[in-house]
């Protein structure tokens, strides 16, 4: 990689003819990714499929212009063409000479396509009365980090076992149609070099358990639960006896799903308990601190697409204003490894765009103070504070890793749920909701035709302030009786919502979970339904959130028939 990088600085050039000057880029970047992945799938006790694969991938980006203007960053008539480069598999051998035959190849069509998207963003600059003043690519200094090569380790557990004894317990449910459990054991080494003189060469490791279930209400109501756990490496998963454990709350909760009745519409005081107000708070705020600007669009229809997701912060060019309670203080740390003894999955040295992570204070007593940046400048601020973060060679985009979300004026679980009852009785309301959980339809629903269905009903109210809650209980504040429902959808829930947090609980939540990488959802309020194939690690601290005014809405889902026979008779081992 380094004598490929050292003849692409001083021999690479393309002579266009009427032009006096060849071109040169002015950046070149390699990156090779050394993958070794363990998937192992199992469903109602029998082995679906366990796989062990090894595989080297490699992305070349060039860049043509300079740091103000350059050829990233640019949607043209025929697609998005800025920060992606000629990406392939390469060989996992260790030759030289095949290695860089195609380091060769992928600078060359790297390069041409930078020069070709280069005049094809001039063209449409030029026709603009008034062009951005925002840098394309900011400049950072070149690091050397070198790590030792590690050895992936899959600890000496039966992977294979566990995943049979842990879906079995699902066999206690015969109302339940399908189920996935799928161990997910991941461990890579990252070689990144730029003309700058950065080289990285860092290691990468962590693993999933992530089980999805579904089935049908008597009335034909389709219906999904989920469970899913998160570690920095295979030996720290929970053993067996506490999957199952956990298998058996969810499937037990879908249950009761399937017998609840359907929500109504609704509009009064909201309870998130902290399980559920991490994972909200995933989707509200990590568009909101996002700084980097969004790409120069040949089309307007870029932008709809992009406010329609909730892709556009609503934080931008605010720093200095009050955005949350004065109480709150929200800490992105990509150094942290733990939390009170609990791990913390989103930690990394070094991003993707080769700069340092950085411990930033996003929020201060609820007053604005910074926003994540990578290497793509902004309103706010122009240089990298080392957030720019990818999976599997994607364009790095600015991304939380370890989020504190904490408030100097708390109250314990119980005195929340009290004031929360009292503004129910003030409100003089029949009953209140409580949610418990919220859904991430990537990992609970199991066909890809269901999740694009609900995409579509969905997905283009992300930007507004739709949420998906899985679990909701209504709590009755004369009797305190609780009684779980079904079909419920929080209304226009978004960033302005957060300002008057009416109560805060003292319980803060680990919510480890993956931020996804899919093209159309990273950077969007659907970036937080990620799953271990399509994400990266990302870490959320929370406590429980009382908000006064909150809009739900009734049952969604088109009822289906029925299955014609009873299902097999299936006993739990």
């Amino acid at each position: 990689m380094r004598d490929e990088m050292a003849r692409a600085k001083t021999r690479l050039e393309l002579k266009i003819p009427g032009t006096e000057q060849p071109v040169r880029p002015y950046y070149v970047e390699y990156r090779l990714l050394d993958l070794e992945v363990r998937e192992v799938v199992a469903e109602f006790g029998t082995l679906l499929n366990s796989t062990r694969t090894r595989n080297r991938f490699m992305n070349v980006e060039a860049r043509v212009g300079d740091y103000k203007r350059d050829s990233s960053n640019f949607v043209s008539d025929d697609g998005f063409r800025g920060f992606i480069g000629p990406t392939g598999s390469v060989g996992i051998d260790k030759d030289y000479h095949s290695l860089r035959q195609d380091l060769w190849i992928a600078t060359d069509q790297a390069f041409k396509e930078a020069v070709e998207t280069y005049s094809r963003k001039q063209a449409y600059l030029n026709s603009l009365a008034r062009q951005t003043d925002i840098d394309d690519f900011a400049k950072a200094d070149p690091i050397q980090a070198i790590e030792p090569l590690q050895v992936a380790d899959w600890s000496s557990r039966n992977w294979e076992q566990e995943a049979r004894e842990a879906s079995a317990a699902l066999r206690a449910f015969p109302q339940i149609y399908e189920s996935r459990v799928t161990y997910y054991l991941v461990y890579a080494t990252e070689y990144f070099l730029t003309s700058e003189g950065t080289e990285i060469r860092q290691n990468r490791h962590f693993a999933a358990i992530e089980a999805g279930m579904d089935t049908l209400a008597d009335d034909g109501t389709p219906l999904n639960h989920l469970y899913s756990t998160y570690a920095p490496r295979p030996a720290d998963l929970p053993d067996g006896q506490t999957v199952r454990k956990n298998l058996n709350i969810s499937g037990s909760e879908l249950m009761l799903l399937r017998s609840a009745p359907t929500g109504q519409d609704y509009t009064g005081p909201v309870l998130f308990e902290a399980r559920a107000a991490a994972p909200l708070l995933a989707q509200v705020l990590g568009p909101a601190i996002n700084g980097a600007r969004p790409p120069v669009s040949f089309t307007p229809v870029l932008e709809q697409m992009l406010s329609g997701l909730g892709g556009k912060s609503d934080w931008v060019t605010r720093i200095g204003a009050r955005v949350l309670p004065t109480s709150v203080t929200v800490v992105d740390d990509p150094t942290a490894k733990d939390y009170n003894g609990k791990p913390l999955t989103g930690g990394y040295s070094v991003d993707e765009d080769g700069v340092r992570g950085q411990k930033l204070t996003l929020v201060e007593n609820g007053t604005l103070r910074n926003e994540l940046m990578s290497r793509r400048p902004g309103p706010d601020f122009d240089q990298s504070n080392g957030h720019g973060r990818a999976a599997f060679l994607n364009d790095p985009k600015p991304t939380m890793s370890n989020l504190s979300f904490t408030s100097s004026e708390t109250m314990s679980a119980a005195e929340l749920k009290k004031k929360f009852i009292d503004a129910c009785r003030a409100e003089k309301l029949s009953y209140c909701l409580i949610v418990r959980q919220m859904d991430n339809p990537a990992i609970s629903f199991l066909h890809q035709e269901d999740f694009s269905e609900l995409l579509a009903s969905f997905g283009g109210g992300a930007g507004t302030g739709d949420r998906l809650p899985l679990v909701v209980y209504r709590i009755y504040p004369e009797t305190g009786r609780e009684e779980i429902v079904r079909g419920m959808r929080v209304i226009g829930l978004n960033t302005r919502s957060l300002r008057n947090i009416s109560g805060i609980g003292n319980d803060y939540f680990v919510y480890n979970y993956m931020q996804s990488q899919v093209d159309g959802f990273s950077g969007t309020a659907l970036g937080a339904f990620g799953s271990a194939q399509t994400g990266i690690p990302a870490s959320i601290v929370a406590p429980s959130l009382f908000l006064e005014e909150v809009e739900v809405r009734g049952s969604r889902g088109e009822p289906k028939r029925l299955p014609l026979l009873p299902a097999p008779t299936m006993t739990a081992k």
